[in-house]
């Protein structure tokens, strides 16, 4: 195992070899799922705000605290060398709710919108979901090492521009321009390439990996 020095990004994409599934690591509370929890309710509570206040200003405020709040649990992670299987599990969750506050809260104000939302919802949380825990399969610590597994997966998935297009891309389109049609075409778009991607999955060897021969 590394050793988590201060200032030193930490990219530990397998469990410690002698320990297959990385189980002695394994532990609920460290700083990165802390972050993971407080931003999971500043932004949900923001999203509640913002429906009942009926603001869009809000709403936006709750959204990028989801991404801020994303995007630096991961690199504390990473820094501290706390990087668990129950912490990404915990962060594929939390992401789920915060945007499901998010869309659903941007549908209840801008209902025109409500098609291409809830094709992205289908996208995201049910079959973008099943691909992110996919990864408890191999040994793994979250989907962001994926590419040791299957590289084509991963640069689909879980790459930094997998990751833009998957999340901000569409937030931001909907939000700047209001094409429903366009954001319906984005949704549809990236719930193929899911559904490809699970199709892939499916054929690598789920649920046993190498169980076969």
């Amino acid at each position: 195992m590394a050793s988590g020095g201060r200032g030193r990004v930490q990219a530990q994409p397998v469990a410690d070899p002698d320990d297959r599934y990385g189980v002695r690591d394994e532990r609920l509370l460290t700083g990165a799922t802390v972050i993971t929890g407080v931003r999971t309710i500043a932004s949900v509570a923001l999203a509640a705000a913002a429906a009942y206040e009926q603001s869009l200003t809000l709403l936006v405020v709750a959204l990028v605290v989801y991404w801020v709040g994303d995007m630096l649990d991961g690199f504390y992670a990473r820094v501290r060398d706390c990087e668990t299987r129950i912490g990404a599990v915990l962060d594929i969750m939390c992401d789920r709710f915060n945007a499901a506050a998010f869309y659903i809260g941007l549908a209840w104000l801008q209902p025109d919108l409500s098609p291409a939302i809830f094709v992205y919802l289908a996208e995201f949380m049910v079959v973008d979901f099943f691909l992110s825990i996919a990864f408890l399969a191999w040994p793994v610590r979250s989907p962001n090492y994926f590419f040791v597994v299957d590289r084509p997966t991963w640069v689909w998935n879980w790459s930094k521009p997998a990751k833009a297009v998957n999340s901000a891309l569409f937030a931001v389109l909907l939000l700047v321009t209001g094409w429903m049609w366009v954001g319906l075409a984005i949704a549809t778009a990236l719930l193929v390439l899911k559904c490809v991607s699970l199709h892939r999955l499916l054929r690598i060897g789920l649920p046993v990996p190498g169980g076969r021969g």
